[in-house]
């Protein structure tokens, strides 16, 4: 991992402490620069070696953004975005995990209340004094105070998106010490859940200590916060990290273990249970014979069966191994011992991406490099799906329908001259009665439609289920984008009926997304699984404003294999001419 991802959101704090100060101008350059950082494909710390000049070459960073950079790579921090902090001393990320609560908002609050803090935000609204501030009311301050439980729920947990590129980089470190002999991450992060904790990491070695000095040696660590001979905890990059370090022999038992979760744990003792065997992080052992006293007492008792390698945790209980995205006491157990468990989709599957995004709209690059990008990833079609105006569209950057009809030529222009088959789409709004924002007309003359929520959020469950069905069911619909409308710590989005979007999927052949980007992963990988089980088709996009973004697809694919879904279940994985044959219907 490059720190290109540390140096953006350095800039996306910048901009949101120029935005509670109401700043005009400066937080949208400022936003467009971290968008390109953290797209770029050079670390900025390579490019800062180069000269600022070199820095200069990332599109949309200037001279002052170029110098900031160059600064915190060399130093370690930025003076002015010291100074911003202490003239506004809040607590930025936790305060905007509510929903409603912006920058600007956040910049109110301070000057009139001096909130700096989740727990000042709560007390204040419990006392009622945010009504009292201009411009807020009595029904502003109830929707606060509604939403600080998930806000607070959110500052706890760290989104995949974040975690597991920290997790890549230090098991990249790890293996390149030659007393590691193997690692791996472990927990919830190994069975990708969208938000997790702390990271997980577990370690084989017959050199524990000195693991442990190169663990602890990492350049990313911020803070050593434990360091033992057999494990040690550690902040990196704002996440707690957890090492564990195992002997080669029992790597595999402690994968499984340390794996979880705690409940599918379970199921897997009680079966070795019934076999005579005793299942724990050391491995399986056959117990006939021993005492019960000796049984409970004494994690290794009896002759060890299994335990190097996590298949043979497996075997031991006449099971096949058992993805880790589907380790959740979910039936997999059973499915596992009855030989159904399905052929998960991989990666390499997908063909092509589908709802994508161009500076037509609200993205970074044109549309040829969109396709060139699309190209480089061996993808055989994509979808250009950029927004049209409608409800929940900042900043005006939706194409009117007028608009959408000049680019449907710009893409046939660009189409001529790439490898890869370009749609010509769009990302409509699915309105708060179920309508949608472009003209029938418009959406005729289109390629592919993906329809979506961005306003109304916070509809009750018949309500967003009776709009999204209605969507579901317009016969120009392809596929119904990021259905719930959720973004992982900041929103809860939607409740509809996940049964009765499937079953009016199913019927209108309409796909239902699996939104990649890792602030959505919407749907979830439960309301995937009931989706596919009503027989509803799925899509799996990641919603790309820049090339950078392709890289995404990895969390959308792992939430859909936590969704069980194999690959004929998701559009994109079809041939072309079977995909423009589901565009056609």
């Amino acid at each position: 991992m490059t720190r290109n991802v540390e140096v953006a959101a350095l800039l996306e704090e910048f901009a949101d402490l120029l935005d509670a100060q109401d700043v005009e101008y400066k937080p949208r350059s400022y936003r467009r620069a971290a968008e390109h950082v953290r797209d770029h494909p050079v670390d900025v710390e390579e490019l800062v070696r180069q000269g600022e000049d070199a820095v200069q070459e990332i599109e949309g960073v200037g001279d002052a953004i170029a110098s900031k950079i160059v600064e915190y790579i060399e130093t370690d921090e930025i003076e002015e975005l010291e100074e911003l902090r202490d003239e506004l001393p809040v607590r930025m990320d936790e305060l905007t995990a509510v929903e409603g609560v912006g920058p600007k908002t956040v910049g109110a609050l301070y000057e009139a209340l001096g909130i700096t803090t989740l727990d000042d935000l709560e007390a204040a609204a419990e006392a009622g004094e945010i009504q009292t501030v201009s411009g807020f009311g009595s029904k502003t301050e109830q929707n606060i105070l509604e939403h600080i439980p998930f806000a607070r729920e959110a500052s706890t947990r760290h989104l995949l998106g974040h975690a597991r590129p920290v997790a890549d980089e230090l098991l990249a470190y790890l293996r390149r010490d030659d007393r590691v002999e193997c690692a791996s991450v472990a927990g919830s992060i190994r069975r990708w859940r969208p938000t997790i904790g702390d990271i997980d990491i577990l370690v084989a070695t017959d050199t524990p200590e000195a693991v442990v000095e190169t663990f602890t040696d990492w350049e990313r660590v911020d803070t050593v916060l434990e360091a033992g001979s057999t494990k040690a905890s550690v902040r990196a990059r704002g996440v707690r990290v957890d090492l564990r370090l195992v002997p080669l022999d029992t790597f595999g038992g402690a994968l499984q273990y340390f794996t979880g979760s705690r409940d599918h744990n379970v199921r897997l003792r009680q079966l070795a249970i019934d076999r005579d065997l005793k299942m724990s992080e050391y491995g399986v052992f056959d117990i006939a014979g021993v005492s019960q006293t000796e049984r409970e007492t004494n994690p290794r008792a009896g002759e060890r069966v299994a335990g190097d390698t996590e298949e043979s945790m497996y075997a031991a209980l006449d099971l096949p191994w058992i993805p880790p995205e589907l380790r959740e006491d979910a039936g997999e157990v059973d499915a596992a011992a009855e030989d159904a468990l399905p052929e998960l989709i991989e990666q390499a599957d997908v063909r092509g991406e589908l709802h994508n995004h161009t500076e037509w709209s609200d993205g970074a690059a044109t549309i040829e490099e969109m396709a060139r990008a699309a190209e480089d990833a061996g993808y055989t079609y994509l979808g250009i799906c950029d927004h049209a105006t409608g409800p929940g569209m900042v900043g005006g950057v939706g194409l009117r329908d007028e608009e959408l009809r000049e680019q449907i030529d710009a893409i046939r222009t660009v189409d001529e001259d790439v490898d890869v088959t370009l749609y010509a789409g769009v990302e409509a709004n699915v309105e708060e009665d179920g309508a949608l924002s472009v003209g029938d007309d418009v959406l005729a003359a289109l390629d592919l439609v993906v329809a979506s929520p961005h306003s109304a959020l916070d509809q009750d469950a018949e309500a967003a289920t009776e709009r999204l069905v209605r969507a579901i069911e317009h016969p120009e619909i392809d596929i119904l984008g990021h259905p719930t409308g959720r973004m992982l710590h900041r929103r809860e989005g939607l409740s509809p009926s996940i049964e009765r979007l499937a079953t009016a999927a199913a019927e209108a052949r309409t796909a239902l997304e699996i939104n990649a980007h890792p602030a959505r992963l919407d749907l979830s990988g439960s309301m995937v699984r009931a989706a596919i089980e009503y027989g509803a088709p799925i899509a799996v996009n990641t919603d790309a404003h820049s090339p950078g973004e392709f890289a995404n697809l990895r969390y959308g694919i792992h939430t859909a294999r936590r969704g069980w879904c194999e690959p004929g279940d998701v559009i994109n994985t079809w041939s072309q001419e079977d995909l423009e044959a589901f565009l056609a219907d």
